[in-house]
């Protein structure tokens, strides 16, 4: 383990952070390794800033768990903090396997949806990809809201955190950014609420846009392609004990859903760049 990579909290002025930007699909967050700061709603709202900043999905904090072998906390752009994050914890697996924390390759981390188990995909001492047991899906009957002039009929899903997924024709015209920022503020999800948009793109496969609870449209978001294969499912569009593909903008995911109501997610893992930032 290298000087860069000792545990490391910085965020007051004039500390200097060391951080990896890294991204699953194109979700991409900075991580940092060490005892999150007091600022750090501050803090992620600044760097995650695509044109004042670094530019992100927001930051995941990385340290050592008295219950798992890691724990992770997860900050989105808007500074809110989010409960798990499927593509984070690939990344998280890759970063604490590429840097030398841990020579495993079953890992357990603590995260505030509790704790999850992942397999690393390897090849020399890198990490690649991972396969996560991200725990159990809770499908509830549809609902309907009205939305402006729209009625839009979503199936609430929780693996952790809140979803609502919208079946439509089209994903990818979808209006993702007009009713997803409506449905994230509504009264019904008073603690807003990620909002996946999803059409069938053959057996067992799927599109999804997402709009992500503070941070808007994303890349890729692993939660929401659990909620959407589980609704899916549920809804006699998908098989269960199957994997079932979800395209996303960034990328594609397999996902699982066991017969338990389970989920297996799995999906690549990147490293974009290691970084120093003095803080102002």
């Amino acid at each position: 383990m290298d000087h860069l990579h000792q545990p490391f909290a910085a965020g007051q002025t004039g500390d200097v952070l060391r951080l990896t930007k890294m991204h699953g699909l194109g979700n991409d967050y900075l991580y940092v390794y060490g005892e999150t700061p007091q600022n750090i709603a501050d803090l992620s709202m600044r760097l995650s800033d695509r044109h004042c900043g670094i530019g992100a999905d927001g930051m995941i904090y990385i340290a050592p768990s008295e219950i798992a072998d890691f724990k992770m906390r997860i900050f989105n752009a808007d500074g809110s903090e989010a409960k798990m994050c499927g593509n984070g914890i690939r990344c998280v697996g890759k970063y604490v396997y590429d840097k030398g924390y841990t020579d495993k390759t079953r890992l357990t981390i603590e995260t505030r949806a509790g704790i999850k188990t992942l397999d690393l995909f390897t090849a020399g001492d890198k990490a690649f990809a991972a396969r996560v047991q991200m725990g159990k899906a809770v499908v509830q009957p549809p609902e309907t809201l009205q939305i402006g002039e729209e009625t839009i009929t979503f199936t609430p899903v929780s693996v952790g955190n809140p979803h609502a997924v919208v079946f439509c024709e089209d994903a990818q015209t979808a209006p993702v950014e007009q009713i997803g920022r409506l449905m994230e503020h509504h009264a019904r999800f008073p603690d807003g609420v990620n909002v996946e948009f999803v059409s069938m793109a053959a057996d067992n496969a799927l599109r999804m846009r997402v709009w992500e609870r503070g941070s808007g449209i994303t890349m890729a978001c692993g939660t929401g392609s659990c909620a959407s294969a589980a609704a899916a499912v549920y809804a006699g569009l998908c098989s269960r004990e199957t994997d079932i593909s979800v395209r996303l903008d960034g990328g594609t995911l397999t996902v699982r859903l066991c017969g338990d109501d389970s989920l297996l997610m799995t999906g690549p893992a990147a490293t974009v760049c290691e970084c120093e930032v003095t803080i102002s």
